[in-house]
């Protein structure tokens, strides 16, 4: 049976992920406006009334403005954990209580032909997650707003099948930013800030190294960066360590304001 990934949007402005397999099609965030979300689904051949839920990484606003209007629009399930819907809940409304799925941090649950595997991830929110979905022995991931690679999250990612990882900034270009606070791009690089493209780069070695193969690298800053320094980061890492692109590993874009390749796995 077919199992579909592809990132509707990813970026700094906005976040939503299809994956779906069978009859069970999901999304992982929706932070982009609903009428938008809708547009990018049919654009993929894929009604927004199928969705069988709306699992939420964590409450920033880029990975949930839409969630609250799809959810009333398609009577669709939104499942996060506890701390997460504590802190998303101005930003997405009422929501019907029978559309309201709470899952604990570093738990493993089902929608319909999907297993999901939650995992804590170092962010800046309430209690930030990734996710790693199965379906017939394959399985895709995200691993964005991330601080610093942990190894426990490099050990729940190892030999993914499709990996969406976070490239998101330039540390040069950051400090140079003048629209930026201090603070802010302190917050940035942090420990619960965002992987820069160095970071991801370095992260991406040791993914390869656990068996993952095919890679979009996502998440990047409207300002403090440009996906051509994202892919070159990432290229000259990799060819450093004889790694080579396109045959040893696939490796391209999700983009920030449009939808991405699609995987079709088998």
């Amino acid at each position: 049976m077919r199992f579909t990934f592809c990132p509707l949007f990813s970026g700094s402005s906005g976040n939503a992920i299809f994956v779906g397999a069978g009859d069970t099609r999901i999304l992982i965030d929706a932070g982009m406006p609903g009428r938008s979300i809708e547009n990018a689904l049919k654009e993929i051949g894929i009604l927004p009334e199928t969705l069988a839920g709306i699992v939420v990484t964590h409450e920033h606003s880029d990975h949930v403005k839409g969630v609250g209007i799809l959810s009333r629009k398609y009577h669709i399930p939104v499942y996060a954990n506890e701390r997460t819907w504590n802190a998303m809940a101005r930003s997405v409304g009422e929501m019907a209580p029978r559309n309201r799925r709470i899952f604990e941090t570093d738990s493993d649950f089902y929608i319909g032909d999907l297993a999901v595997q939650s995992f804590s991830i170092p962010h800046d929110a309430a209690d930030p997650v990734g996710y790693r979905v199965y379906h017939g022995g394959r399985s895709i991931a995200t691993a964005t707003d991330m601080g610093y690679m942990q190894k426990k999250v490099l050990k729940t990612l190892s030999g993914v099948d499709v990996l969406l990882l976070e490239s998101n900034h330039d540390p040069d270009l950051l400090m140079q930013n003048p629209h930026y606070s201090l603070y802010l791009k302190q917050r940035i690089l942090s420990n619960h800030g965002h992987l820069s493209n160095e970071a991801s780069a370095d992260a991406l070695v040791q993914l390869y190294e656990t068996g993952v193969r095919q890679v979009l690298l996502g998440h990047l800053s409207g300002e403090n960066n440009t996906p051509e320094l994202a892919l070159c980061t990432a290229m000259d890492r990799l060819c450093r360590e004889g790694i080579a692109v396109n045959e040893d590993i696939y490796l391209d874009l999700a983009w920030r304001d449009r939808v991405s390749k699609k995987f079709e796995i088998e």
